[in-house]
């Protein structure tokens, strides 16, 4: 049976000179940045660098790509602060990278016509790996301990199992791979809940881990990695820079009410912000004051022991507090209520209820529940009751808000209403690079109105290259800047165009 969803509603588009007397195309600000519209395309992963994090052509070409819109501000995808394998994801780790940043800079100055501010969102991350098969996770990556002996040798009433010398340990992990291919439950029952997960979802740190040394001195190691990344972004010629706070990373993991660490940075609201603040701080004082510094955070974790909106307001009105130039508002994309991935994969942290928050399609509700609201502008009213906040606290601090919009009076309403000061949009984005541009020119009818349907986000999960269903199979139209439809670029499969096809029928915006 087919999934209910939401239809996407019919929509109408202003003409030139209503967008030229709208909030959406008016100036905005934030801090020392001037925004020619109120636009705004947040980070993404589109999986476009290479295993050494760095800028390729594919990096440039997406970027360029939606530089050709013309949105307000632009946002790089999660850039590492850390030189560590990453897979393909930018890293800023070392003053190496700085170059190729500079060319990503140009690139986007150039393609835009200098009409775009261009940030990049620097993330930290913890540990985790794939799910193991269960004869590696046995023979491997369990700690044995003697109760899992004790335990063994009660199942199989083998005293012999006791006893290191009888049963080394070789040995006794075969038993107990063996024992979990006949009758898994019962080895299960033997393994404490991490080593449950470990062997169903793979190994995954967590910031409270602090009996491990690299964990416990994060607080002593990231404010300085964060300023470096920082110092590192204006230099390559970044207008600004987002501290990734948001999601299922370190940052909001510190700031999570799951943050239960005894060393200060955790356990109250007041150490859980600690070492977000000090990371501000470090990374402000890195940079000059005409560099934009803000952060992602989330409104809700979306998690039962998680971070909700009631302290979200105080965690933004102690960043605006703090002088952050804009406070960018997601919702959820958490581990802990992740689907089980498939041996050989990385748990993904949008595969949850609260994954299916922080990027809501039109199957999120059941269009039969009156309640129901769908995908459409879905947490809007999370941003602004954290900018209601805000102000109320005396901070004008601008706030970006973000899902499912893909409607320019939708957008529009958003601002008036005072939900937001900037309209995110990602996989409108990605579906149609221009609609900024269109809308703002008087042809909305050209639009590619973005499905809701998360193909761009499936694609994320399996760390492929991120295209759009409405126009990765078109062959029939040169790559933008192109002429021969034979040298359009495809993916790494070689079944899908990697770049948005040029507008058709747009005429060049004035300015």
């Amino acid at each position: 049976m087919p999934r209910p969803r939401f239809p996407l509603p019919e929509v109408t588009w202003p003409t030139a000179l209503e967008s030229a007397a709208s909030r959406l195309f008016a100036p905005g600000r934030i801090g020392p940045a001037t925004t020619r519209t109120r636009t705004w395309v947040p980070a993404m992963v589109p999986w476009r660098s290479n295993e050494a994090g760095e800028v390729t052509p594919d990096v440039l070409d997406w970027y360029g790509r939606f530089a050709e819109g013309r949105p307000g501000v632009l946002v790089v995808e999660a850039t590492g602060i850390r030189d560590i394998p990453s897979g393909p994801l930018l890293r800023i780790g070392t003053d190496d990278t700085v170059a190729g940043l500079k060319r990503l800079v140009e690139t986007v100055r150039h393609r835009s016509g200098g009409q775009t501010r261009l940030l990049i969102q620097l993330i930290d991350f913890v540990g985790i790996r794939r799910r193991p098969a269960p004869q590696k996770f046995f023979e491997r990556f369990l700690q044995l301990t003697h109760a899992h002996r004790e335990g063994l040798a009660e199942l199989e009433a083998n005293p012999d199992l006791l006893s290191e010398h009888i049963t080394p340990e070789a040995d006794l992990r075969g038993a107990l791979l063996a024992r979990y291919t006949s009758d898994p439950d019962s080895v299960l029952a033997l393994l404490e809940p991490r080593e449950v997960e470990d062997l169903e979802s793979g190994h995954r740190e967590r910031i409270t881990d602090t009996h491990l040394p690299h964990i416990e001195e994060l607080p002593r190691v990231l404010p300085g990695l964060f300023a470096n990344a920082t110092r590192r972004a204006e230099a390559a010629g970044f207008d600004g820079a987002e501290l990734h706070y948001a999601h299922a990373y370190t940052m909001a993991s510190f700031l999570s009410a799951t943050n239960t660490r005894g060393d200060g940075y955790g356990a109250t609201l007041e150490g859980r912000l600690k070492l977000p603040l000090e990371v501000f701080q470090a990374a402000r004082a890195a940079a000059s004051p005409g560099f934009a510094l803000g952060c992602r955070m989330l409104s809700d974790e979306v998690i039962p022991a998680g971070t909700h909106i009631g302290e979200a307001t105080q965690i933004a009105t102690a960043f605006a507090a703090a002088g952050m130039d804009f406070l960018s508002i997601s919702k959820g994309g958490k581990f802990d209520d992740a689907r089980q991935p498939k041996i050989g994969a990385a748990v993904y942290p949008y595969t949850g209820t609260s994954g299916h928050e922080c990027m809501p399609t039109v199957f999120i509700d059941d269009p039969a529940d009156e309640k129901a609201t769908g995908p459409f502008g879905r947490n809007l009213p999370l941003a602004k009751t954290i900018r209601d906040a805000v102000h109320q606290a005396g901070h004008k601090t601008p706030i970006v808000a973000a899902g499912g919009i893909n409607d320019f009076y939708f957008a529009e309403e958003a601002l008036k209403e005072g939900a937001c000061d900037f309209v995110g949009s990602a996989r409108q984005a990605i579906a149609d690079p221009d609609w900024f541009r269109k809308a703002e020119a008087g042809e909305g009818h050209l639009v590619r109105r973005c499905k809701l349907t998360n193909y761009c986000e499936a694609l994320d999960e399996r760390h492929k290259q991120v295209t759009c269903q409405l126009w990765d199979r078109n062959f029939s139209i040169p790559d933008p800047g192109g002429t021969d439809t034979a040298a359009i670029k495809t993916s790494s499969d070689g079944r899908r165009r990697l770049i948005a096809p040029p507008a058709i029928g747009l005429g060049e915006l004035e300015g």
